[in-house]
């Protein structure tokens, strides 16, 4: 049986590679790195947001505290497969991942405004984010395939490899598939580093000698801003109609 961590506190260092840095980088991490336990998934995602994208232009914005809410699964779920609902906060450059597990339609229902399939105290820190975001609704479907690898000596280092990034603004509904547009990273790949301080530094030197550097980059936020920069999105208008049809319940 899977065993998943359901609470995190970390840094994570996000790099943008070529491919072949990335066949130079693992043959330098021989030896020092190992395949994860589930080295190579695919991971599915629906981001949740206000009508006007609040949470995600907030984030784009580099703020001292940020945060967002998703529902992720590992692979395509059927509606009675076991999903997560998570809060991920990041603070001072610090990432706080909370989450429950639950099946699809009960996740489904309780960020709709239902009831929480997992009382205790990280379902109520979630219930109160859905109840606080007024109007927060399934935003953006996102899935990526990852090869991830884990230090043996060090239980707590992480890497994770991210490829055919993919997004869509349509049918927000994590069973029907992978499907949408291919986010553009002019080919690189999405590394990330998760660490509970600083990169170790036999891994800054192999960076170095790569010319790998850091790279900010959110792919909630390169598909929003690809999204946005095509007319997919209008914050502006969506918030406007959510306004008016708030108006028009109170009648």
């Amino acid at each position: 049986m899977a065993v998943f961590q359901f609470t995190f506190k970390r840094y994570e260092r996000k790099y943008l590679i070529t491919e072949e840095q990335y066949d130079a980088l693992m043959k330098r991490l021989d030896g020092k790195m190992v395949e994860d336990l589930y080295a190579r998934s695919l991971i599915t995602n629906i981001y949740y947001d206000t009508p006007d994208f609040r949470l995600i232009r907030q984030s784009l914005e580099k703020p001292v505290y940020k945060e967002k809410l998703r529902l992720r699964s590992y692979g395509v779920p059927k509606e009675d497969s076991k999903v997560f609902v998570e809060i991920k906060k990041k603070y001072k450059g610090v990432v706080y991942k909370r989450r429950i597990q639950a099946p699809l339609l009960d996740a489904v229902k309780f960020l709709d405004g239902g009831p929480c399939p997992e009382p205790g105290q990280i379902g109520n820190e979630i219930s109160y984010f859905v109840s606080f975001y007024k109007g927060l609704a399934p935003a953006m479907f996102i899935s990526y395939e990852r090869y991830s690898l884990a230090s043996p000596t060090d239980s707590v280092l992480r890497m994770t490899f991210d490829r055919n990034i993919t997004w869509r603004t349509e049918d927000l509904d994590l069973t029907c598939g992978i499907y949408g547009r291919k986010l553009d990273l002019n080919g690189k790949v999405l590394m990330e580093v998760k660490i509970p301080g600083v990169v170790p530094l036999w891994l800054s030197h192999i960076f170095d000698d790569l010319k790998i550097l850091p790279d900010s980059v959110s792919k909630y936020g390169r598909a929003y801003s690809s999204a946005f920069s095509t007319g997919l999105v209008c914050p502006e208008e969506a918030a406007r109609r959510f306004l008016l049809d708030s108006r028009a319940g109170m009648l």
